[in-house]
């Protein structure tokens, strides 16, 4: 492609008003026709299945595909325009639209592959101003002239020789290879989560972490590499990182190699109900170095992966769902045994939560000081929605079944044993 040259500016002003220009702009807008309708056939064949928020976004004009197709056809159509016609919107159209396949790209990746936060959006908008400047010059044809000046600013950096041209498409070329590297990081978690449950998601999550974690250093090896520096010298820092990890990095490295070997065994998976440490709730989340894990009342606890590896943890999920819960009751001893154990029961089978099979059961448990003790013993295959809200509504029941059958709940009943003095003698006389 080639630029407009200062001396050429004049003539492609004065292009713009003869009647090809005309033409050409009816090709662009027929190659735009024909851009969105092969994306949104594309779009359409991914019917039912999760497509590539980056290459079609929200909507079809939204994503990489429509840009990039554009581009193409537009490229294609001026080739052929070339020896036919003396081409003036083309030589702006393609910088535009290269411009903005560009910004589409890197904001997209950016999107997908980070969540929105304040230094994201400022990357987005360093991307879009720069590609547009780039454009600008590429158009009044000054990034050449540009370009050849910031290259005759040279200093020397050991041995080698660098140049503002070189940092400013070193830097480039960094940026592409980081953006390329994060959008097949980006696709590659996409597939490995799709449908992805239970146990399932956890190891497929720990693939997904390895591959983004590999791709962005051979990304960054690249980006380094063209931006010139020596990789020799990353050995002298790979010593020094093994000697932090092998001095003040114990700790950190153990949660990394734990996060690991919890993945990998699948003892802990996402959805599992623990209890670690006297907080009980449902993992959330397991990453390399931490794990979360979110209680019924909302609170949230960040549990280092040494802990979950080397001290004590309740999964009440490991190998069956189901978990068993009870409760105590006591009733006067002149009440009836088969009655009460009726009633207990039929306040456990009330409630939905409460399965069927294994039943819930009920057992005289002792002879209290105030009266007969039963335990109700009940199953439920729901432990992350809680157990003191259920047995809170079995025990109102249990309340309001004995209250209608005249079963008395006693209440504590203590003795008082009073020993009297003996009277002290008379005084003499």
């Amino acid at each position: 492609m080639s630029e407009v040259q200062p001396d050429e500016f004049d003539t492609w002003l004065a292009a713009l008003a003869q009647t090809s220009t005309l033409i050409e702009l009816a090709v662009l807008a027929a190659c735009a026709l024909l851009a969105w309708l092969l994306a949104t056939l594309t779009g359409r064949a991914f019917v039912g299945r999760d497509a590539n928020t980056i290459t079609f976004g929200r909507r079809i004009v939204d994503g990489v595909l429509f840009p990039a197709l554009w581009l193409v056809l537009a490229y294609a159509a001026r080739m052929l325009l070339a020896s036919v016609l003396p081409l003036a919107a083309f030589r702006i159209a393609i910088p535009v639209l290269l411009s903005l396949l560009v910004i589409r790209t890197g904001v997209k990746v950016l999107q997908a592959t980070f969540q929105t936060t304040p230094f994201v959006r400022f990357l987005e908008r360093t991307i879009s101003w720069l590609a547009w400047l780039a454009m600008v010059l590429w158009v009044s044809g000054l990034l050449p002239i540009l370009m050849d000046e910031l290259d005759q600013i040279r200093w020397k950096v050991g041995a080698s020789e660098l140049s503002v041209r070189k940092m400013i498409e070193g830097s480039l070329t960094a940026g592409l290879v980081l953006i390329i590297t994060l959008w097949i990081s980006s696709a590659v978690e996409a597939k490995l989560l799709r449908h992805a449950r239970g146990g399932e998601l956890s190891l497929r999550k720990a693939f997904s972490n390895a591959a983004r974690a590999l791709l962005i250093f051979v990304g960054l090896l690249v980006a380094m590499s063209a931006v010139g520096i020596d990789l020799s010298a990353l050995s002298v820092l790979g010593g020094a990182v093994g000697v932090g990890i092998g001095l003040g990095l114990q700790k950190l490295a153990a949660n990394y190699v734990s996060g690991f070997v919890i993945l990998a065994e699948r003892s802990m998976r996402i959805g599992d109900t623990v209890q670690v440490d006297n907080f009980s709730g449902v993992i959330t989340e397991i990453n390399a170095r931490y794990t979360v894990i979110r209680s019924l009342s909302g609170r949230e606890s960040i549990v280092p992966n040494e802990m979950l590896i080397t001290s004590r943890v309740e999964n009440l999920s490991l190998a069956d769902p189901k978990v068993w819960h009870s409760t105590t009751v006591s009733v006067g001893y002149d009440s009836d045994v088969a009655l009460v154990t009726q009633l207990l029961l039929q306040a456990a089978a009330s409630r939905a939560r409460v399965l069927k099979e294994p039943g819930p059961a009920v057992a005289l448990m002792a002879f209290g000081a105030d009266g007969l003790e039963f335990r109700l013993g009940y199953w439920i295959g729901d432990p992350e929605n809680g157990g003191d809200n259920l047995r809170s509504e079995i025990n109102v029941e249990i309340l309001r079944l004995l209250r209608e059958h005249h079963i008395e709940i006693p209440f504590p009943q203590r003795v008082i044993h009073a020993r009297v003095a003996p009277a002290l003698p008379s005084a003499p006389p």
